[in-house]
Parts: structure tokens; sequence; C-alpha cells
């Protein structure tokens, strides 16, 4: 069996250093503070919204929780972004997804101001994750970096299969990836053969949201996979989109949960740090 690649210790890292930052913060008279925008009628949304606030507790994060019905009105939603875009008590807005069909999660997302942005979502924040200037760059992507990183696996000069292009994930992970100095080949659902291309890689990354997409057939011994989706098996259980059995045929891999997600949600909070940064900046500049 291949190395099981797990994010514990990397997030475990990552959350002791946010707790010393935030005792730093409060000491100059500031607590860091992230406002989550609920939409009821997904229960995962809400799972991981309970999630975060745990997290945030244990941390020492302020922590709002703004609940919306599922009939909720996309301009009571805009109208609340506007006022927790103005309070300077609040650091951090994300939205959690998906929406019920009648909002735009575009809409609301480019509402959200860019420095407040712990997503990486709005239009200034993803230019950002292209060109690597001064931004707010998306979690996930953030995580499955970093978690090949910390395993000393580096990308510089490697050739790397991505096999998803969505907007969340597998784009900005991408144009990460071409600044690490990867060669990259991005797969896709009009991709013909993607056993060919996992068969020539060093890395992959599967970013998808397909159970079971990348069977061990398609693989290769001296493969490193690291695995971004989530998804819902039969008995209920969160699975990836690479099977499991996988990890018996390649070199290392992540798990699916104890992974990129565990890793993710620490980036969260860190990129909170990054935003109160940014608006105290911003406001040293204003006096």
């Amino acid at each position: 069996m291949g190395m099981i690649m797990k994010a514990k210790e990397t997030a475990d890292a990552v959350y002791n250093d946010i707790r010393k930052r935030v005792e730093g913060y409060a000491s100059q008279g500031h607590r860091p503070c992230i406002a989550t925008i609920l939409v009821e009628g997904d229960l995962a949304s809400a799972y991981y919204a309970k999630m975060k606030q745990k997290a945030a507790d244990k941390l020492g994060v302020s922590f709002q929780l703004h609940a919306f019905g599922k009939d909720a009105a996309e301009q009571e939603i805009l109208e609340l972004i506007a006022k927790l875009n103005a309070d300077r008590d609040v650091h951090g807005i994300m939205l959690e997804l998906p929406l019920p069909e009648h909002l735009s999660a575009a809409a609301i997302e480019q509402a959200i101001a860019p420095f407040k942005d712990v997503d990486g979502v709005t239009p200034f924040n993803k230019l950002a994750t292209v060109t690597g200037e001064r931004g707010i760059y998306p979690a996930t992507p953030q995580a499955c970096i970093r978690l090949l990183k910390h395993y000393g696996y580096s990308l510089a000069g490697k050739n790397v299969t991505l096999v998803g292009r969505g907007q969340t994930v597998g784009l900005p992970l991408f144009h990460m990836l071409q600044r690490e100095q990867a060669t990259v080949t991005v797969c896709h659902s009009r991709t013909p053969d993607l056993a060919f291309h996992l068969r020539h890689a060093e890395i992959a990354f599967a970013a998808v949201g397909r159970r079971n997409l990348i069977t061990r057939d398609m693989v290769h011994p001296a493969l490193v996979l690291v695995d971004a989706g989530i998804n819902e098996s039969d008995d209920g259980s969160i699975a990836g989109d690479i099977a499991r059995d996988v990890a018996d045929e390649v070199t290392a891999i992540t798990p699916v949960p104890g992974g990129v997600g565990t890793l993710t949600t620490a980036i969260l909070f860190e990129n909170v740090l990054r935003a109160l940064d940014y608006q105290l900046g911003e406001k040293e500049t204003e006096q």
C-alpha cells in the first residue's frame, strides 16, 4: 500500500500558528471575526457551518452565523452583505453553497468586499489567484499544494495531471500549479482517455466531485495522488473522487476524509487572518 498523506499534522501546525497570531491581535485590541451566510435547505452546508463555528471557538475567533430561510430573497442577502462589508469588526465573509435555484451565487459572491472574501471567490481575488499578486486565494487549492509539500513532494518540473476544471477548485488550482513551475495537463469531461494522462503523470489531482472516477487500472506505482473530491457513498459516508483500492497501486495518496478537506478548514481561518491584516493596513493608510 502507498503512503497515506493524512492532513492532521499539517492542520494542527496551522491551527497552532493561528492561535498564537490571534493572541497577538488580542494584545493590540483586535479579535478576528468571520461571518457565515447560510441559506437553509442543504444539510451538508448546515453541517459545515457548525464545524466552522466549533473550530472558531477553539481558535478564539469570533463567529457569526447569519441564517436565511430557503425562500429568502436575494436582495435580503445583498443588504446583509453590505452591512457586513461596512462593519469593521467583521473581517471575513463566506457564503455556504449550494444555494436554492432562485438565488444567484455569482451575484451574491461578487457583492462581498474583496479583502473580506475569505473563500477567494470575488473577481478581484480570482484574478489575484491567476497572477499571484496581493489577494486572498481559495483554501482548497492551497490545501492541495501545502499537503504535498508537507510530505516532501516538490511540484517544480513535475508532470502533473489535474482532473477537473471547476471554478471552485480545479481552475484556481491550475494557476497555482503553474506558479509552482509544474507542467500541467488539465483533464475534463471531454477528455477521451483519462487513464492515458494519469499513466504519464508523476503527480495527479482529482477535483471533480464524482465518486470512483479514478480506479486502480488507471494509475501506476510511481504516481502521487491528491484527492480533493467530496462525495457521499451509498452507506452515507464521505468519499473522494478516487476509489479506495487505488491506494494499493500508487506511491502516495491523500485520504477522504482526513486529507485535503481537513487542511482546507485550517487554511480558511488562515485566510481570515490574512483578511484582517489587509484591513488593518487599509485602516492605517486612511489615517
